[in-house]
């Protein structure tokens, strides 16, 4: 196997952040006297997981070596992985056990039909977002709670590219900004993790990186997060905060993109505030039709 192997780069960058986030204390040892680096040393590390410093230290810098599923369970265990951050190790390793395929499957990702119907039903919002987060389709809800797109360029409908648009600023003034941008920045390792040389991924990434200190930052940290479900809270002109709770679910034989569905509790005041955000979209919607009436309607 090259030594150039883009899973193994990642694999080696994940494992440094996960060790410089460790501190001797975190696993029982004594930090002893002064330490070039903040977190373990790569000898410690190797010594808690029960390998050799050299071959530890081949697996970090993408070196030719294929650690087992044993190996792999050993490093989890030293660095205290948890069980996203362990499938995420194990994904990296068993790809970068394999060849570089000589042609990835990058084909354009689609919404089914039938999936666009669904949100056009679907009196919550809901989007349907692409493996890189590409915002690839959305029900009038979702325009109402997360602003129009329509004036923004294909390329430029992307969560992360948004969600660090310095034209944005309001959505910054929201308390839980950063463990927001933290879960698109997970989901992003998650694709990265598939195909890390993916000219979205890396054209996503490499203008946040040179544009953003903050992207920099989080980005360093190796996070990665599953896109399974969370809390958001929206600050929408007026309506006021909205915290709500979203979910994801894959499109059936599509594997890829997801639909991320926006609910909030029954009976809470954030319920009140979706249903006063429907009634004003709905207005403003009659007002649209009274102003420039559509053929045919």
């Amino acid at each position: 196997m090259s030594s150039r192997h883009p899973h193994a780069r990642e694999l080696g960058d994940f494992l440094r952040a996960r060790r410089g986030r460790l501190r001797p204390r975190d696993v029982g040892l004594e930090p002893g006297g002064w330490r070039k680096v903040t977190g373990l040393r790569r000898e410690e590390l190797a010594l808690l997981a029960g390998l050799s410093t050299d071959y530890y230290q081949r697996i970090e810098q993408g070196r030719e070596v294929r650690p087992s599923d044993d190996v792999l369970e050993a490093i989890a265990g030293a660095l205290g992985l948890g069980d996203g951050e362990r499938r995420h190790l194990f994904t990296l390793a068993r790809a970068a056990r394999r060849p570089v395929p000589a042609r990835a499957d990058r084909r354009p990702e689609r919404v089914p039909d039938r999936t666009r119907r669904l949100l056009r039903v679907t009196d919550t919002p809901a989007v349907v977002l692409g493996r890189h987060l590409d915002l690839l389709d959305w029900n009038p809800m979702a325009e109402a709670l997360l602003g129009d797109p329509t004036g923004y360029p294909p390329d430029r409908l992307n969560m992360l590219l948004l969600l660090f648009d310095d034209a944005l600023t309001g959505r910054r003034s929201c308390p839980d900004w950063e463990r927001q941008a933290l879960d698109c920045i997970g989901m992003m390792r998650a694709a990265v993790a598939t195909d890390p040389t993916h000219p979205r991924a890396t054209a996503i990434v490499g203008e946040l990186s040179i544009r953003s200190a903050e992207f920099r930052r989080l980005w360093a940290r190796h996070d990665v997060r599953e896109s399974v479900s969370g809390t958001k809270t929206f600050r929408v002109p007026g309506v006021g905060d909205i915290a709500l709770d979203w979910d994801t679910y894959p499109l059936p034989g599509n594997p890829g993109p997801v639909v991320l569905v926006f609910t909030a509790e029954p009976g809470s005041a954030d319920a009140d505030r979706l249903r006063l955000l429907a009634s004003l979209r709905a207005t403003r919607s009659a007002h649209a039709d009274e102003r420039f009436p559509q053929p045919g309607r």
